[in-house]
């Protein structure tokens, strides 16, 4: 199975995946796409995974239930389309004949879970929502750095394979304030260029890897003396920054980048 990102909105991904007779959809937030890529593909959809309560990423589960009757699977402390089934950190999840373990990731919201799985078609997968982006992570519209921090230093720990599927099409905004973070890193000098390839494209630059996200994210790199001073630079009162110093001072910074 490969998991496939669907087109919403103006920026969402909504993955999907399909085993030939049955379809997994992550956080639709509308129905239409879902719908025309089920037909297009011949397949039923079975399972509804939700990372989180933001309307862009539940608006289309009423009507996906109602017209599929599939069935829906989301975090415990959110408020969510129900019915349900509601799930925890450290809970287990079987989909589509793969076990998805279940990631509390408070931060963006507080009740923000991902779903890792860590064999689907010889390689991990990760559906972390709105928490990781490609060379960024999420607003905190609900949590606080620490949360944000602790939360993203708990994905980091995973297989540095892991397909990183995120849900928004952000990476070349992140990509320029990554840049303005580490201007000397090669890694993401190449990584940019080869994402604006993609984009002139009109192709994704989804999904990414862990090992791709750590040597390009400054939001990863918080220990990174290059990240480090330049969090400095940014914020002087912050004289002998801890990881989690960095962090806040990147998300502040780009804010308001």
């Amino acid at each position: 199975m490969t998991p496939f990102p669907i087109p919403a909105f103006s920026d969402n991904y909504i993955w999907a995946m399909h085993d030939g007779r049955r379809a997994v959809v992550v956080d639709p937030g509308e129905p239409a796409g879902v719908l025309a890529w089920l037909a297009a593909e011949g397949v039923a959809l079975d399972t509804i995974l939700i990372t989180h309560h933001h309307p862009d990423h539940t608006g289309g589960v009423a009507e996906l239930r109602s017209v599929t009757g599939a069935r829906v699977i989301g975090p415990v402390r959110e408020a969510m389309p129900e019915p349900l089934q509601r799930v925890d950190d450290g809970e287990t999840v079987a989909v589509l004949g793969h076990s998805f373990s279940v990631i509390a990731v408070p931060g963006h919201t507080l009740g923000h879970i991902a779903y890792y799985c860590a064999d689907v078609s010889g390689e991990p997968l990760l559906f972390c929502g709105d928490t990781l982006f490609s060379a960024g992570c999420g607003r905190l519209f609900e949590g606080t750095p620490g949360q944000m921090h602790a939360s993203l230093s708990r994905l980091t720990e995973l297989p540095g394979n892991t397909r990183v599927c995120c849900t928004h099409e952000y990476t070349l905004a992140n990509l320029r304030f990554a840049q303005a973070v580490e201007p000397n890193n090669q890694a993401l000098q190449a990584y940019a260029q080869r994402c604006a390839d993609l984009r002139s494209q009109g192709k994704p630059t989804l999904p990414s890897t862990l090992e791709l996200e750590k040597a390009i994210n400054p939001f990863l790199r918080c220990a990174e003396p290059d990240v480090v001073r330049a969090a400095i630079i940014r914020a002087p009162e912050v004289t002998q920054p801890d990881a989690q110093a960095v962090f806040a001072t990147l998300r502040d910074w780009k804010n308001q980048f």
